[in-house]
């Protein structure tokens, strides 16, 4: 029962994750003023820390270390560096552009393996 809790909290946060994700690259790409509303700058953090809980819990009660945890984790981390140079430390709009486009393909990337439980889910 609790895994089945902590997956459904995990997977929530993913879809709201990628939600507010796409949102906020949109708003920049439109240089809405949007972006700079207080809930959007703190809705993210507070649901990606939910995110990262149920995904610590999952992976230390069910699945342990394995390589394609090890891939989404390496997968995050690059995601967090983009999305950082995405919605903030991008000097120019291409870069910012660019860089939203690279975390999206991230979070496809992170999808896909944790669909298939495997590093190298396309091939």
């Amino acid at each position: 029962m609790t895994y089945l809790i902590a997956k459904h909290v995990h997977v929530a946060a993913v879809v709201a994750t990628v939600a507010l994700f796409m949102l906020r690259g949109l708003w920049m790409i439109a240089r809405s003023p949007l972006l700079d509303r207080r809930w959007v700058r703190v809705l993210p953090h507070v649901n990606d820390t939910v995110l990262l809980l149920a995904a610590l819990y999952l992976a230390a009660t069910v699945w342990g270390w394995q390589p394609w945890i090890a891939a989404k984790v390496a997968a995050l981390l690059a995601y967090i560096v983009l999305g950082t140079i995405a919605l903030k430390r991008g000097r120019t709009r291409p870069i910012r552009i660019g860089a939203w486009l690279g975390a999206m393909g991230l979070l496809g990337y992170i999808v896909a393996v944790a669909y298939a439980k495997r590093p190298w889910p396309f091939a």
